[in-house]
């Protein structure tokens, strides 16, 4: 996979490294080491998340044939890849709803519960876990219907509430997160493999933790609803309040001989792309794969980076790109009755940031996308917003602070030719950012 000249065309320059960033993320090429020994008794496979497809084929083409092999994994609708040619169909994969939950991962998690009945402690649970996980394996606690968890989600997507602080809320409103899951697989054995979503790479946020203790509360989930004004009905708040949707906590004897196994994580991916820069004779610099905020206001700070760096060569000299990850977050603004509902996610709306305070910096290319190729809900994966940006619009007459106001970050990069298309990639390390200065 050769890589564009970066002076010659830096947004293919700038895609390859994207796609380098997903190529290592990808389940096939990092799972084996990481797949325990078959058990004396059966494997059943579990699992949830926007790789799980892919994960699910990885494991299918890595565990040995003669060993049994059987199970449940929910994706999200159009994530499953085409299925190689002669790989038996052993672990079955349904589909479900992606960011806000339905009735396909409400019956996806019952079935996965149910399936637990009966492990012995001869047998093995395979749980394959990565981003996503959280929305396409819904099951509400007692007292909530699933309209209650799809609006009470949609808010807490809306509301610019951190990944951590969406999980703790979920955690505790479901019958299968926060550890809910291990505690059914007793008192069979459970492996967790996983990809890193999140920032920090804590597997009791990954999708919520099916399979691991939770240190937070309900306090702190109660805590959380009250921070963003977001209501539960009734009797769910009186279950929180007295405590009695709390979840496993570490220590608890219920997770004696699991494991967890971290098969990828966003820093593996961003020394990926650090790794192809440097072999296309450009310096790599890794700020962090943990970075969160608004959206917006983090691509204003990467622009202000990279005009330092094409202005005065501080703190790192041209040429050179600097990469970044993490998840950011976009606070849905209000609008007047009538204006159209903007488009777009978190990548998008980084690159409306960037354009913005770039101001046309000459030299200065930035890339924002999201690693599992869908940015929100839209079809794009993010944007790429070069010096020419902003001028192409305002010939338009497209005002970029007007698409600001209204998250429609889709609206503005879609008639620039600015959206980054790749479809689903099967795997998901959350957010990738490369600027690219020359």
């Amino acid at each position: 996979m050769t890589a564009p000249h970066p002076n010659e065309d830096p947004r293919g320059f700038l895609e390859h490294l994207y796609q380098v960033a997903v190529r290592r993320a990808l389940p096939l090429h990092s799972m084996g080491a990481a797949l325990p020994e078959p058990p004396r008794g059966r494997t059943l496979v579990l699992g949830a998340g926007k790789a799980g497809g892919a994960m699910a084929q990885a494991l299918e083409a890595l565990w040995p044939a003669e060993a049994p092999l059987s199970g449940l994994v929910v994706t999200r609708y159009h994530h499953v890849p085409p299925r190689p040619a002669g790989l038996p169909q052993r672990i079955e994969l349904v589909e479900a709803a992606h960011p806000v939950p339905d009735a396909a991962g409400l019956a996806a998690a019952q079935r996965m519960l149910a399936l637990t009945e009966g492990l012995t402690a001869d047998d093995l649970v395979l749980c394959l876990i990565s981003g996503g996980g959280s929305a396409l394996l819904t099951l509400p606690a007692e007292g909530l219907a699933l309209a209650d968890k799809q609006r009470i989600n949609k808010a807490l997507l809306e509301s610019g509430a951190s990944i951590a602080e969406m999980n703790c809320v979920r955690k505790h409103l479901s019958r299968i997160k926060g550890g809910r899951l291990a505690a059914a697989c007793g008192p069979a054995r459970v492996v967790t493999l996983t990809i890193s979503d999140v920032p920090g790479d804590d597997p009791s946020i990954i999708a919520s933790g099916p399979t691991v203790p939770d240190a937070s509360s309900c306090a702190d989930a109660l805590a959380i609803l009250a921070r963003y004004q977001i209501e539960v009905p009734g009797p769910v708040l009186a279950l929180l309040q007295g405590g009695q949707l709390e979840t496993p906590k570490p220590g608890d004897a219920l997770f004696e001989g699991h494991e967890l196994r971290m098969i990828a994580t966003p820093q593996q991916s961003l020394e990926a792309a650090a790794e192809a820069a440097r072999a296309a004779g450009i310096a790599a610099h890794i700020l962090s794969d943990e970075i969160e905020g608004e959206s917006r206001e983090v691509g204003k700070v990467h622009a202000a980076l990279a005009r330092a760096v094409a202005l005065r060569g501080q703190p790192f000299a041209r040429p050179c790109v600097i990469l970044s990850g993490g998840e950011t977050t976009v606070t849905v603004r209000p609008q007047p009755p009538g204006t159209p509902r903007g488009r777009g996610g978190r990548a998008g709306e980084f690159c409306l940031g960037l354009a913005l305070a770039l101001q046309g910096q000459a030299g200065v290319h930035g890339l924002a996308a999201d690693t599992d190729g869908i940015d929100g809900v839209e079809d794009n994966a993010g944007a790429y917003v070069g010096p020419d940006t902003l001028a192409r619009a305002e010939a338009q007459g497209m005002k970029i602070a007007s698409y600001l106001d209204r998250n429609d970050a889709y609206g503005y990069f879609q008639p620039l030719g600015g959206l980054v298309v790749t479809g689903p990639t099967n795997t998901n390390v959350n957010d990738f950012r490369a600027l690219l200065v020359l």
